[in-house]
């Protein structure tokens, strides 16, 4: 059963996290169409771990502090809400730019909290000759499931949830040190990608997977820059693969 709480992270910021299920946990960050975006992960992964799902502040009607401006700012408030949730061998699944605030969270993570990264559809590095090509609304739904993309769905992401992308963003909406970074990221790491995206494109996420000493880059056919709602069968079916390993080593 899902549970929405508030999460006093630090004085004056308070997060709103969904949290569900029990197992090793998972945080789970959204990209631009917020936290209904990423909700049937959630509902999938909650069968068999701790899901930890928070709103980034600004988006949802959700306030955004001033100093939460950057990428590594929402990184840190992450990494401080693992820390007074006390959670320790951690997966992070990043989404658009979710993945980006999920592989900054990874590298500023000093305390070895998290153990796995997975990205879907990520934005973050500047890749050469490759570009973020922002959507006007989300992508046709042909194959979506039977009931439909939600309403929040349809209408994209809002105007303040935009604004709050930007802000952490940047107008570059990219990195420059980022890609050179990743060669440091030490635990296992997994890359997903749409095979359609027009939004970041395969080749943007073949670069960014070799980045990484070692990051698997799978290919979600018939699917663009929202597989989670496109593919869902065949992103559950990567994600469960991937962690099995750990899975087996967390159960008694």
């Amino acid at each position: 059963m899902l549970t929405p709480r508030s999460v006093p992270v630090r004085p004056g910021l308070d997060l709103d996290v969904r949290t569900a299920g029990e197992g090793s946990p998972v945080l789970v960050l959204h990209g631009a169409p917020g936290p209904a975006g990423v909700q049937p992960l959630v509902d999938h992964l909650a069968t068999g771990h701790t899901v930890v799902a928070p709103t980034h502040p600004g988006w949802d009607g959700t306030v955004r502090p001033d100093d939460l401006d950057s990428v590594p700012a929402l990184a840190a408030t992450y990494l401080d809400l693992l820390s007074h949730l006390a959670l320790r061998d951690v997966t992070v699944i990043g989404t658009s730019f979710g993945g980006w605030v999920a592989t900054q969270t990874v590298l500023d993570d000093r305390e070895g909290r998290i153990s796995r990264l997975v990205l879907v559809d990520a934005i973050g590095p500047d890749v050469p000759g490759q570009q973020v090509t922002l959507p006007a609304g989300p992508p046709p739904t042909a194959s979506a499931p039977a009931a439909g993309p939600s309403p929040a769905q349809r209408r994209g992401p809002s105007l303040s949830s935009m604004a709050a992308l930007r802000a952490y963003a940047g107008p570059a909406m990219a990195d420059p040190t980022l890609l050179a970074r990743l060669s440091s990221v030490t635990c296992p790491v997994l890359v997903l990608w749409g095979a359609d995206d027009t939004v970041v494109t395969p080749d943007f996420g073949r670069a960014y997977a070799a980045a990484f000493p070692h990051a698997p880059f799978e290919l979600i056919p018939d699917a663009g820059h929202q597989p989670l709602r496109e593919k869902p069968e065949a992103v559950h079916a990567a994600l469960d693969s991937f962690l099995a390993p750990q899975d087996r080593t967390t159960r008694p």
